[in-house]
């Protein structure tokens, strides 16, 4: 078969020859990949920075996507750590970590929104302690994850939800409650929850400010790291932990288990299908690979790899 294959971290996937897969436990099921996802997750992957890298090549990358099996169902899946991923004409699924899809799904929609939609659906569903009314900021909200947490936030009864960015232009279209500059977050110190896919100098920076303007510093404030587009490391002041009555989590593979991430897919899932979310999605021929890894770097659209 076909698939787009990483042969050093050094250098993008290419469309290449790769060993037909085959099913050998009880539940697990070759499918016919119909669409996968180019996430920021998948890049980590391919180049070996990802915390859950084995280092193992060569591989195909892709966590995830949309596929049919021989029993002729529509499948949305998530792949376990595996050197076979989802950039390819077929890969081994476990049906357990899967959820069936109606007949006349939007597949694009579907690969490109279940990676990025998720991070902030569980973030807010298994890992906060949140509750319909409370307010969020979403720090880094006019990436793709980050205009779908603002959709999320107020799909699962946020009360305000405060988007936080550099590109002012971008912010006012992401459909938040209000938005700010990532300079002055500090006008949006007194929420709830914040969900951050920032981190590195700006988040360090942000919660020194965040914490010393709430106008109420013993309410409780959860502060969620999901991603780190600018940076993996964040010098927090000491001070940020003793001034306020602030909680730092973090949401992603190993702080929610994979039961936990299963079972918010058909929900999830269902939300993506009836249309809930504004998704901007491109589909790509896989063939183009090389092309599309390096263009997803400088588009706001999500890229999605089709046979």
């Amino acid at each position: 078969m076909k698939a787009a294959v990483v042969s050093a971290f050094d250098a993008p996937p290419r469309y290449q020859d790769f060993p037909d897969p085959t099913a050998t436990g009880p539940d697990e099921l070759v499918v016919d990949v119909l669409a996968a996802g180019l996430h920021p997750r998948v890049r980590s992957q391919a180049n070996g920075s990802h915390y859950t890298t084995t280092g193992e090549l060569p591989l195909v990358p892709g966590v995830d996507g949309v596929g049919r099996g021989p029993d002729g169902r529509l499948r949305y899946f998530v792949l376990p750590e595996t050197t076979l991923g989802s950039m390819a004409e077929r890969t081994v699924i476990d049906v357990r970590r899967s959820v069936v899809l109606p007949e006349g799904s939007d597949v694009l929609a579907v690969a490109a929104a279940m990676n990025p939609a998720m991070s902030s659906w569980v973030a807010l569903r298994r890992r906060a302690e949140f509750q319909p009314g409370q307010d969020v900021l979403v720090l880094g909200a006019t990436g793709n994850a980050g205009r779908l947490a603002v959709q999320i936030a107020k799909l699962l009864g946020a009360g305000r939800v405060v988007a936080a960015g550099r590109d002012e232009a971008r912010l006012s279209a992401v459909g938040a409650s209000e938005t700010v500059p990532l300079d002055r977050v500090a006008e949006a110190a007194d929420v709830d929850v914040v969900l951050d896919y920032v981190w590195g100098e700006p988040t360090a920076a942000a919660m020194a400010a965040v914490v010393t303007h709430r106008a109420d510093r013993g309410k409780p404030l959860t502060w969620i790291e999901i991603g780190s587009v600018a940076g993996p490391t964040a010098a927090i002041p000491s001070a940020a932990l003793r001034a306020a009555r602030l909680r730092i989590i973090g949401s992603g593979q190993g702080s929610v288990t994979p039961r936990d991430i299963i079972a918010e897919l058909p929900s999830l899932a269902e939300e993506i299908t009836r249309g809930t979310f504004e998704i901007n999605a491109r589909p790509v021929a896989l063939s183009d690979v090389e092309q599309a890894w390096a263009e997803s770097t400088s588009t706001t659209e999500r890229l999605v790899l089709t046979p």
